[in-house]
C-alpha cells in the first residue's frame, strides 16, 4: 500500500474511533444543566394548576 493509503486509511480509522467514543462520553457523563424535561403528563398538571390559579384570581378568591 502507498504511503497515501495508510494516511487516508489512519485518518478514516481514528476519526471513526474517536467518535465513536466522544458519543460513548457524551451517552455516559451526568448532564451539564439542570434542566428538567417535562413529559406529557407534567405539562398537563402545570397547565391545569395554572387554569385553576387564574380561575380563582378572576373569582377574586385567594390564592391556595
Amino acid at each position: 500500500m502507498t504511503l497515501a493509503g495508510w494516511i487516508v486509511m489512519l485518518l478514516s480509522v481514528g476519526g471513526t474511533t474517536a467518535f465513536f467514543f466522544w458519543c460513548i462520553r457524551r451517552v455516559l457523563r451526568p448532564p451539564d444543566s439542570t434542566d428538567k424535561m417535562h413529559g406529557v403528563l407534567d405539562t398537563e398538571r402545570e397547565i391545569e394548576d395554572e387554569e385553576r390559579r387564574r380561575r380563582r384570581e378572576e373569582r377574586g378568591q385567594p390564592p391556595h
